[in-house]
């Protein structure tokens, strides 16, 4: 049977129409099974780095098993070296050198490790009711009334005074005690619930319930508090002093899992920006011998700001560049004017439940791949760096040669709100940057939710930008 002749009309719309299609109508059967792998892969990364020091840690180790080394200052490097340097523990860089001298440029892709989570204040154990409990300080933008009544894990480190530093996790593992904080019930919550949604649980509220049994054959105060810090030194030898130097996070106890009947989503705690950063190191990690230097930054602090001397505004990452270019006596002025920097963050995806925030032509879409962020920032564009035309025509080029399922993307309407990336921090290297990321559905919350069609297309994409020549 002859297939129906398409009309002059369905030809120029073909030809003009910016139509995008679900990733799933265009994906082939090898890129859905290799899809399904990567995701196993992500999820294990996941459960494995709950904190920027552990994300650090499986990063490093997943790298030196395909081969990388430290690199330091004054090494001579070679084209096809794999080399990474980590940064106080808490944010690391990778490279792999290319076949064209620094020079040409680099290609970068940058993301970041820290996610939304409650800090433990630096005197956070107290005793209220004969109820032990940990002062909290929260970290990045949350949304407080989602961390009450969920299941908590403590991580974190805790430097001692000798110089050790004491590794913390509890609750992760299968039969570990986890941790909760409380809220007050409905049927005595009238007043509570005519407050607004921001002010219901005050950030004073987060406190996180650790005990409640008292110490045996003690008749003093504080008997619960005092059997804490007793089962703590015993674990980990610390005192209640070592909590000052310590930084110990509580973040949610939530395994990755899939989601729906169609096990097409993953949800979990820390998707933002994990996602993006697990698919720029194993984007780098399956490299050989790229054309152009290829470098994947994994920063600290994105979550307050990009600040500190782990965050992307820190000279560290400059060093790392000038310590590469200088390995080929290059200025590290002439590398940024010619590099590209791909900052891969999280967009928000469309979600029908809360259509009214969104502006449904401009919003990325779960399962329409890689979302392409020209700016991003607040209401007039405030804090982006917008790429200019000429560099989001070479990402679209790049990616359409790679087979790379995307889609363009803005956080929200105008007005409504808004949020930064590390793009304006790379930007102001004179470094070209253009933000790209995997939409994410109930973005910052302790359970996230994300497609595995676009995890795996941002990956995809990432590995496309550093093979480009």
């Amino acid at each position: 049977m002859e297939s129906k002749q398409k009309t002059p009309g369905e030809l120029r719309r073909e030809a003009l129409f910016y139509q995008p299609k679900n990733g799933y109508d265009r994906m082939s059967a090898e890129d859905e099974a290799a899809m399904q792998a990567y995701c196993e892969e992500y999820k294990h990364f996941l459960d494995a780095g709950k904190t920027e020091r552990e994300c650090v840690e499986e990063a490093v180790r997943l790298a030196e098993a395909k081969g990388f080394k430290p690199f330091t200052r004054g090494m001579g490097i070679q084209p096809g070296d794999k080399l990474y340097r980590v940064n106080r523990g808490k944010s690391v860089m990778l490279a792999v050198v290319g076949a064209k001298s620094l020079s040409e440029g680099a290609n970068i892709g940058a993301a970041h490790i820290d996610s939304p989570r409650l800090d433990l204040k630096p005197n956070p154990l107290y005793e209220a009711e004969e109820l032990a409990f940990f002062k909290t300080h929260y970290y990045g933008g949350i949304r407080k009334y989602q961390w009450v009544t969920i299941p908590l894990e403590l991580r974190g480190a805790v430097a001692l005074k000798d110089g050790r530093v004491v590794h913390v996790c509890v609750g992760g593992s299968e039969g570990e005690p986890q941790f909760t904080v409380t809220d007050l019930l409905p049927h005595l919550a009238a007043e509570q619930s005519k407050k607004p949604l921001g002010e219901a649980v005050p950030a004073e509220n987060l406190n996180v319930l650790v005990g409640s049994r008292p110490f045996k054959g003690d008749e003093g105060s504080e008997r619960v508090k005092l059997a804490i810090l007793d089962l703590l030194n015993q674990k980990y030898g610390i005192v209640e002093e070592d909590f000052i130097s310590a930084e110990l996070i509580a973040v949610p106890a939530f395994k990755a899992v899939d989601i729906g009947f169609d096990r097409s989503l993953i949800g979990a705690y820390g998707h933002d920006d994990r996602v993006c950063g697990y698919a720029a190191l194993a984007a780098l990690l399956a490299l050989e011998l790229p054309e152009r230097t290829a470098v994947c930054m994994l920063a600290d602090k994105e979550e307050i700001g990009s600040e500190g001397v782990t965050g992307m505004k820190s000279a560290a990452f400059d060093t790392f560049m000038s310590d590469l270019c200088d390995a080929q006596r290059v200025p590290l002025k002439a590398c940024y004017e010619k590099s590209f920097c791909l900052s891969a963050d999280v967009t928000a995806a469309y979600d029908p439940n809360f259509a009214e925030v969104y502006e449904k032509r401009n919003s990325a879409r779960a399962n329409y791949g890689m979302g392409l962020c020209k700016y991003t920032g607040a209401r007039g564009k405030s804090g982006a760096s917008d790429a200019t035309a000429e560099l989001v025509a070479y990402v679209r080029g790049v990616l359409d040669e790679a087979g790379v399922v995307w889609q363009m993307a803005e956080l929200g309407k105008v007005d409504q709100g808004g949020g930064g990336t590390v793009a304006v921090y790379m930007a102001e290297r004179d470094i070209d940057t253009l933000d790209a990321g995997v939409p994410v559905l109930s973005m910052h919350a302790p359970f996230e939710t994300v497609a595995k069609l676009d995890c795996y297309m941002t990956y995809k994409g990432m590995k496309a930008v550093f093979e480009a020549k």
